[in-house]
């Protein structure tokens, strides 16, 4: 899905009589930021622009595969020794825990990457 350029309408010029200085500075200087906001503004870099709904086009990442750790820790003691351990069938299903982790990590890494690739590359 392309991003869809922001349009904005020009803001006219200010009123060279009938304003008191202050108020002619502080209208000048928010009509200055709001253009260069938008856009609007002739010769300002353009970098400082806002971001719009509609420049950002990441998806929502996906479901997390990883709700719950299925390993209840159950363990084997040695006998005459202070030391337990994991059952088989617990260190596998710790494994596979640990490896969908690692997959939805780097599935949220990856949507991130995208988004602050889009944010930078805003006009």
């Amino acid at each position: 899905m392309a991003a869809r350029q922001a349009q904005f309408t020009a803001i006219p010029s200010l009123p060279q009589v009938g304003l008191q200085p202050w108020q002619y500075y502080f209208y000048s200087a928010l009509k200055s930021n709001v253009e260069m906001l938008t856009g609007g503004a002739n010769g300002v870099d353009n970098s400082r622009m806002a971001i719009t709904a509609g420049q950002i086009t990441v998806a929502a990442p996906p479901t997390q595969n990883m709700a719950k750790v299925t390993a209840d820790g159950s363990s084997i003691g040695l006998k005459d020794e202070k030391v337990s351990v994991p059952i088989s069938e617990d260190y596998v299903k710790l494994v596979s825990n640990v490896q969908t982790l690692a997959n939805d990590v780097a599935s949220l890494r990856s949507t991130v990457e995208t988004l602050i690739k889009q944010l930078k590359a805003t006009p």
